[in-house]
């Protein structure tokens, strides 16, 4: 099945076989590459296959293979006649990407950053089945799971103006512990204020250019500012959930006798009582992540002022905005001229609600959402705001990075005989992992260039890019 082109970043698949909808790749020229070679290409033409599907199945330009969606994917369905299904969340529920800005500038930090990233990575816990301080009772464990980041500033993690700047508020609603397992509620014990494993990070960097001043003095940004990042989830407990609902819906399709164009796509109806109790479940995680990115951005705030031995006010640490990759949302989209309430699944991708929307806080409503668009550690990270047009077209989405290119198997062969910490230092960037493989895995070129997939993105009109960030130092899962 060939492609055809429909402008210089939209790329249709027609409809063909059991398709619903076609298909829609979000690419340039030359980010076709090997497209049709990619497992991530047919993975397009299954989602279109769903029940309730709406539009089209679409693919945002750092789109690779995943679990039944591709990463990259977004599709959104009917809320009353449509499905849900875990593989278009992913089993890191609530993966996602938070912010925060500093009153310090670069040369500030610079003297100090070795010390700074050693703390870091000291008291900010990384890996595998990384456990944190938080060892949580059951009893605060549902309270986190139904609170989210709530429950995190009432802790004393941060402040009550980070709710406002967190998407959903950072709660999900519909959240009830009693749609997980026993087993996904041991793993969350243990895990709260952990950074996890294989492409989570934090990241200290530098506002490096500003593109947009309008919605970058919105933002708080302000070029050669220090900022830091976080990459995150929802760590065992979401990945458990994604698990047992699979097994489940899995179960339910044998038993029905339907016939499904992938396995990794077993589905509910969003009404039924297994669709309903996954929707709950997932909450549940989403909230887990948000709590944990906000615990976490909290502890890197100590760090600071306790290696620059600066007051809170002289750090001026505040969050710009946290928003997550991997989700299943209750949504109010226009379509077709009538506003209709679909279920948008965003599995690495991102929301790009643009200017105007009621969800967006007050100083952020007149330039859109935030949208934050992480790298490969060795080149550059994007702060992007959404727009009306990819209201109209994308279910208010975008991209969320700069997706893989090399899987971690073929990253671990490429960087052999190589240095890859040296030749980051070698470009200004320090770093700290966990892991004997971990830098080998998420070297920069295991990943595509963000700059490219942030121009696609631009060009297309699904997002502006407003600021890039310069990495300066940063600790790997």
């Amino acid at each position: 099945m060939s492609l055809k082109k429909i402008d210089d970043f939209r790329w249709l698949l027609p409809r063909t076989g059991s398709m619903r909808v076609p298909g829609i790749i979000y690419t340039s020229e030359s980010g076709l590459g090997d497209i049709n070679k990619d497992a991530a290409f047919k993975q397009v033409c299954n989602v279109a296959c769903l029940p309730g599907i709406i539009k089209a199945s679409m693919a945002m330009p750092d789109f690779h293979g995943g679990y039944g969606f591709p990463i990259g994917g977004v599709a959104a369905f009917d809320w009353e006649t449509g499905i849900v299904s875990p593989g278009g969340v992913g089993y890191d529920i609530n993966c996602g990407v938070r912010l925060a800005r500093t009153f310090l500038e670069e040369k500030e930090v610079r003297p100090h950053l070795r010390r700074l990233i050693s703390a870091l990575f000291r008291e900010i816990p990384s890996g595998i089945g990384s456990t944190g301080s938080l060892n949580l009772s059951y009893s605060d464990e549902k309270k986190v799971l139904k609170k989210g980041s709530l429950w995190a500033v009432q802790q004393g993690f941060g402040q009550a103006s980070d709710i406002e700047h967190t998407e959903e508020g950072g709660c999900m609603p519909g959240a009830d512990p009693k749609d997980l397992s026993k087993r996904a509620l041991e793993r969350g014990k243990k895990q709260l204020g952990t950074l996890g494993s294989g492409n989570h990070f934090l990241e200290v960097g530098v506002v490096e250019k500003i593109f947009e001043p309008k919605a970058a003095k919105a933002y708080g940004l302000f070029q050669g500012q220090v900022t830091v990042m976080l990459h995150t989830g929802s760590r065992g407990l979401g990945y458990q959930v994604c698990d047992d609902h699979l097994a489940m819906m899995t179960q339910q399709v044998n038993k029905r006798g339907l016939t499904l164009p992938d396995r990794q796509l077993a589905w509910a109806r969003i009404q039924s009582g297994p669709g309903q109790h996954y929707l709950s479940a997932m909450a549940c995680a989403a909230n887990y992540a948000w709590a944990n990115r906000q615990i976490l951005m909290h502890r890197a705030s100590l760090v600071f002022m306790d290696v620059l031995g600066i007051s809170p006010g002289n750090l001026g640490m505040s969050l710009v905005y946290d928003l997550c990759h991997n989700i299943a949302k209750k949504e109010s989209h226009t379509i077709d001229g009538k506003t209709q309430t679909v279920c948008v699944h965003r599995k690495g991708a991102t929301r790009s609600f643009g200017p105007g929307h009621p969800s967006l806080c007050p100083e952020y409503r007149k330039v859109g959402q935030p949208i934050l668009i992480p790298g490969d550690m060795g080149t550059a990270s994007y702060v992007l705001a959404g727009t009306q047009r990819a209201m109209d077209e994308t279910f208010g989405s975008t991209c969320h990075g700069a997706g893989r290119v090399m899987s971690r198997m073929a990253a671990r062969k490429a960087s052999q005989g190589r240095s890859i910490q040296q030749e980051l230092e070698d470009r200004g960037i320090l770093v700290k992992w966990t892991g004997r493989s971990t830098l080998a895995e998420e070297m920069p070129d295991a990943y595509k260039d963000i700059s490219q997939v942030v121009d696609i993105v631009h060009g297309a009109g699904l997002s502006k890019i407003v600021a890039r960030l310069r990495p300066l130092a940063v600790v790997k899962g």
